[in-house]
């Protein structure tokens, strides 16, 4: 199966289980991979025969800046369900939303959650 890849969307959001990452808020970057058939498009060159990804890069960054969710397990799950609502010709959606700087003591890191979402048939 063929796809488009997105990296770095990132926006300002309010994720998060600590209660004041719910009102302070802090960064957050997703990765997406949609999967679908591109076939017409190599063929065609046509925008209209492939998918129109800036709609899915929108609505990521509108769902970061908007939700409140306590997990980003459930950022990834509504940033998923976004993709796929968006066009039918996506098949599957893989969805990685990453933390950039969680509030954890003495950690530097980042914390990423990434899911697979296919499409019900």
């Amino acid at each position: 199966m063929d796809a488009i890849h997105l990296s770095n969307i990132r926006a300002y959001g309010y994720t998060g289980a600590l209660p004041e990452e719910n009102v302070l808020g802090q960064w957050f970057q997703a990765d997406l991979t949609l999967y679908l058939n591109l076939a017409e498009a190599t063929q065609s060159d046509r925008l209209a025969d492939t998918h129109d990804y800036r709609t899915v890069i929108n609505g990521t960054q509108q769902i970061i800046r908007e939700a409140k969710f306590a997990l980003i397990e459930r950022l990834a799950g509504a940033i998923a369900t976004l993709a796929l609502d968006s066009d039918a010709r996506l098949q599957r959606v893989m969805v990685k939303v990453t933390k950039l700087t969680p509030p954890i003591p003495d950690y530097t890191g980042q914390v990423a959650v990434e899911i697979t979402r296919d499409r019900i048939q």
